[in-house]
């Protein structure tokens, strides 16, 4: 409680001693005012205290904060963290030469702000200019309506960013993000596959791979370890184009309904172009096809997916393994009086030869007969092994996503006549990739050969297969695989495929006509697969080329006609003429060919 200035007590005792009672007022006035002045030197001498204490914690954060940024390594600064984790998600896909096939590129999204609309009919009217395939009273019913987001385009041009920006109305705006960009166009489609969004924000967007390379090789494109390090095929662009551009001409000059090529490394497996017509722009991918057969969508790999019965090309395996197990030479007499009857079936040749065929003639003159009987000596078990070593009864170990769908159709009962008919290339169905890695396999001194569209120290994943020899594992011994080019070459000199001798290429082959399958029952007459597997230069070999039309008709004589050595080897012919220069092989100078006239060549 405050003391009384005048307190009563103290008045009267100084009135009775005659004193005067304002001193008391005075005393206590002074003393009321001394007690005030120290309680507000201590209020203010607290808050001193607790200001100094405040400003020396601001002083040794901010000394703290810019000694870290001190000792901090200097980086450009980013604008937004998440968006620039997806822009540099995705790595580039090159060819071999590092020749860009898949890229990213910045553009923008459009969208809408219904609220912030100043003219939402007109400013419709005028987007239906720009984008005619945009729906007006679609448009207009989103922008009148109660939505406050809506997109109209996921990318746009920059002249259609700039079309839009003129329109002018605050409710357009425009989000950054970045595309999948395939600037070489249908060039390897099929290979690179395609690529769409998937999370989708205002700012920024994921790309993710739908097929091909793209869908196969999605985490390692767009895993961050990488440092942005572009994925590096086995392709060569040039070759790719070159081979494209025979390939579709070759299909239309043939009255072919599709067409599929496949160049390889012998030695490597390395494919250094593949190509299957139909194809696609991998910008704008077509939707798949729901009804129907799926080998008439363009999205259909014909190399990989697509199995056919690849007839005569598997002579020389039959051959091949006959010879490695010293069941016949190539000079050995096979009987190929026909037709060749087993039970209720026949078996004929196209021509008929004569009662005997040497084993080379055999091939040169794609007997049937002659392989059956070739074959009979060998027996199913060990054919079907042998396929199998080859890589003939699995799909492709191929580095696409499409590649376990083509699996090969093998016969319920390989039985005796099974064997026969498949070792001339009936009853047993693959991809043509399969067909150029077996070849590759002969090409290569008899050791196995991978297919692969990665270029060497890239990213391969360990191969897996059932029945498969291992890479480099012996198939066929070095004399048989000479022994077996050779046979093909004489195809080539004077046999089925004279139409495929490239003057200065030594090239070796063998042809393969198969009527196609109706899906009603039984085959059909008028429609054949043609396919032409070669090997050059034989004398050292280093490229196997397959390349398989699905039903020619070559209309330039007076009769139609279907096969091989009139369709596919003529085509294949001038596309070893078109890449073999590209491909740095120089024409050696022309000579006599002779069986004995090949050498092999030993690799340091």
């Amino acid at each position: 409680m405050r003391t009384p200035l005048r307190p009563l007590p103290r008045i009267l005792d100084a009135r009775a001693k005659g004193e005067n009672p304002d001193a008391i007022e005075r005393e206590n006035r002074r003393l009321r005012g001394e007690a005030t002045r120290d309680k507000s030197r201590q209020r203010a001498e607290g808050r001193l205290l607790v200001m100094s204490v405040l400003f020396l914690a601001a002083f040794l954060t901010v000394g703290l904060r810019m000694g870290s940024f001190a000792a901090a390594r200097p980086e450009e600064p980013q604008t937004d963290a998440s968006s620039q984790q997806i822009y540099s998600q995705r790595a580039d896909i090159v060819d071999r030469k590092g020749r860009v096939l898949a890229t990213n590129l910045l553009t923008h999204a459009l969208y809408a702000q219904p609220p912030m609309m100043i003219d939402p009919t007109g400013t419709a009217d005028k987007l239906v200019k720009i984008f005619p395939d945009l729906d007006r009273d679609r448009l207009i019913k989103d922008f009148t309506g109660a939505r406050k987001f809506v997109w109209i385009k996921k990318r746009i041009s920059p002249e259609q960013l700039q079309a839009v920006h003129d329109i002018g109305d605050p409710g357009l705006l425009f989000g950054p993000r970045e595309m999948r960009l395939y600037p070489n166009g249908h060039l390897a489609s099929h290979i690179l596959g395609g690529a769409r969004y998937g999370t989708e924000g205002v700012n920024s967007a994921e790309i993710l791979g739908v097929a091909g390379i793209e869908r196969e090789y999605d985490k390692w494109l767009r895993d961050p370890a990488n440092g942005g390090k572009s994925l590096k095929l086995s392709l060569d662009l040039t070759v790719q184009s070159a081979l494209e551009d025979v390939l579709s001409g070759g299909m239309k000059l043939m009255n072919a309904k599709g067409a599929t090529a496949v160049l390889m490394k012998a030695r490597t497996g390395e494919i250094v172009a593949m190509a299957s017509l139909p194809d696609f722009d991998p910008n704008d991918r077509p939707a798949p096809l729901l009804k129907g057969d799926p080998s008439d969508s363009p999205l259909f790999n014909r190399a990989v997916q697509g199995v056919y019965e690849l007839g005569s090309t598997f002579k020389i395996f039959a051959v091949s393994q006959a010879m490695q197990m010293g069941l016949v030479t190539p000079e050995t007499m096979i009987d190929t009086k026909g037709p060749l009857r087993w039970g209720k079936f026949r078996i004929h040749d196209f021509h008929d030869y004569g009662k005997q065929l040497s084993v080379t003639d055999v091939i040169v003159h794609s007997s049937n007969i002659g392989t059956a009987r070739i074959v009979q000596k060998i027996g199913p078990e060990k054919q079907r092994e042998f396929l199998g070593k080859l890589g003939l009864l699995e799909p492709a170990p191929v580095e696409l996503i499409e590649a376990p769908t083509g699996r090969p159709i093998l016969p319920q009962n390989w039985s005796e006549l099974s064997a026969m008919t498949i070792g001339y290339g009936h009853g047993l169905s693959d991809s043509p990739l399969q067909l150029a890695a077996a070849y590759a396999t002969i090409a290569n001194d008899g050791k196995r050969v991978l297919p692969t569209l990665i270029a060497k120290g890239g990213p391969r994943e360990p191969v897996k297969q059932e029945f498969g020899a291992a890479e480099g594992a012996q198939v066929v011994s070095p004399e048989v695989a000479h022994k077996a080019l050779a046979m093909m070459r004489a195809v080539v000199t004077r046999g089925t495929a004279s139409y495929g001798d490239v003057p200065g290429y030594q090239v070796a082959g063998k042809t393969g006509t198969a009527d196609k399958p109706d899906p009603q029952g039984g085959y059909y007459n008028d429609k054949v697969i043609s396919t032409f597997a070669g090997v050059f230069p034989v004398t050292d070999p280093q490229y196997v080329l397959v390349l398989t039309l699905d039903e020619p008709t070559d209309t330039s004589g007076n009769e139609p006609r279907r096969t091989a050595g009139w369709t596919a080897v003529p085509v294949a012919a001038e596309t070893i003429r078109r890449v073999a220069p590209l491909l740095g092989l120089r024409p050696e100078p022309t000579t006599p060919d002779t069986l004995d006239g090949i050498r092999l060549v030993k690799k340091d």
